[in-house]
């Protein structure tokens, strides 16, 4: 049951960045600012099976709550979250990637993907 805060985290973590980042003031854009549906599939461990949020990349930076991360102007995908981690790519309107964390000593990985809303 504790694994399953990993994925609560990095859904809520999401879902905080898109709120904070909707707030941001508009500076320089990167090719990947603006809206993007993110599913975060499990593949090892007992984390949630699967959740789906929508975030914001604004100035090409993905922060908010316990949220950093960025996404570079080749569209490599950084992301750190309260001990998990993320990476992957994106291009064009859609993207890619992996993500890892551990609570409370149980393990879980898996995959996401986002597409551009």
């Amino acid at each position: 049951m504790r694994a399953n805060r990993i994925s609560d985290i990095l859904f809520a973590s999401f879902l905080a960045s898109a709120a904070t980042l909707a707030a941001a003031p508009t500076s320089a854009q990167s090719p990947y600012d603006g809206l993007w549906q993110v599913t975060v599939v499990t593949k090892t461990g007992s984390c949630d099976a699967q959740t789906t949020s929508t975030v914001n990349v604004a100035d090409g930076k993905i922060s908010g709550g316990p949220v950093s991360g960025s996404v570079g102007s080749g569209g490599l995908v950084r992301v750190s979250i309260n001990g998990a981690y993320a990476n992957g790519q994106l291009s064009g309107n859609s993207g890619s990637g992996k993500w890892n964390g551990a609570s409370a000593g149980v393990a879980c990985s898996g995959r996401w993907e986002a597409s551009r809303q």
